[in-house]
């Protein structure tokens, strides 16, 4: 990056000082002889150069492709919205009333609590500001990895490759210690949901990803008095993640990847391609590992031994084919990598 910013200085530096010289000598010779120095019209031709330069759109990142950079796909840009926060802070709990509405329904709970009311006392208890970790600074190039759970990463040798991004994205009970060769042993954030809860490192950020009122009720109690321990299925009445680590994945950005990206296909968007969308938003550069069947065309859990175990592909409430197609054709334009493993 900083190669590259004294790269343009120095271009810079170069024509202004040129288009100086040529105009000095140009009106120089023009009152001292007849026939000019240097052709008027390579003045001209330099100073629309300068102009050019100096209205050059500086791209988002020093990647050699930035997710963000527009004009690369009319489909990506008319899916990406880059004002979307993915994260709910104190500041953007507002929802509008359809977003509202929309959400309530994903689970149907019979008497949900009032919403106003629960993300206030919840961010009694864990930060309401944006993570800083997550915020973009200055240009650069912010890699990630998205990490899913197919068996196709056994026998990868994923793991130093995985390790080596910025930040290491995994998914609900994804374990990796005895599997560190094939996904990696580094986790900067994971999502989950309560039901999907499985106990995190020290320096890990759980993003919960909530689809009901009672996710965020969980989070207050787990991290507090421990008074709920079952939702539709027995939950942890209790976490040990910190509660400065605790970050919630907004609702209404569940609501932009269902509309945006899975154009209302299935009830609602899996973890899955929920983490991936939130790294379009948050890296410059995302690598998908351990997405999509093994090489024999099963789907089961890299940690699971009966290859034939796919029944999470067919839940009935997402559309497994229709976000494979949306990440394949996100990698088709450069937006993304997927490392298919075996």
């Amino acid at each position: 990056m900083v190669a590259m910013r004294k790269r343009n200085l120095k271009v810079l530096t170069f024509l202004v000082l040129l288009v100086f010289l040529t105009s000095f000598f140009l009106n120089y010779t023009h009152t001292v002889v007849t026939t000019a120095w240097f052709p008027r019209q390579m003045v001209s031709e330099l100073s629309e150069s300068l102009k050019k330069l100096m209205n050059y759109p500086q791209r988002p990142c020093t990647c050699a492709h930035c997710v963000g950079e527009a004009g690369v796909s009319p489909w990506f840009d008319e899916r990406f919205n880059q004002t979307m926060q993915p994260l709910l802070t104190a500041q953007n709990a507002l929802f509008e009333e359809d977003t509202y509405s929309w959400w309530l329904r994903l689970q149907r709970e019979k008497q949900p609590k009032n919403l106003n009311d629960t993300i206030k006392e919840l961010f009694q208890v864990v930060p309401g500001n944006v993570d800083p970790v997550l915020k973009k600074g200055s240009v650069g190039c912010r890699r990630c990895a998205v990490v899913g759970n197919s068996g196709n990463l056994k026998e990868s040798q994923y793991g130093p490759q995985i390790d080596g991004h910025d930040f290491v994205l995994r998914m609900n009970r994804a374990p990796t210690t005895g599997f560190e060769a094939d996904v990696g042993s580094k986790t900067t954030h994971h999502l989950v949901y309560p039901e999907s809860f499985r106990e995190l490192g020290e320096n890990v950020s759980m993003v919960l990803v909530p689809f009901k009122t009672t996710d965020l009720q969980w989070v207050i109690s787990a991290t507090t008095k421990g008074t709920i321990s079952h939702t539709y299925v027995p939950v942890p009445a209790r976490i040990k993640v910190k509660k400065n680590k605790i970050l919630i994945y907004h609702p209404a950005f569940i609501k932009y990847v269902f509309d945006s990206w899975l154009q209302g296909h299935g009830r609602y968007p899996s973890t899955g391609i929920l983490s991936v969308i939130f790294s379009l938003h948050i890296c410059d550069e995302v690598d998908l590992y351990g997405f999509g069947a093994d090489s024999k065309g099963n789907w089961h859990h890299y940690w699971e031994n009966n290859p034939s175990a796919g029944a999470f592909r067919k839940t009935g409430v997402h559309d497994g084919d229709f976000e494979s197609n949306v990440t394949a054709t996100l990698a088709s334009i450069n937006k993304i990598r997927i490392f298919k493993g075996r």
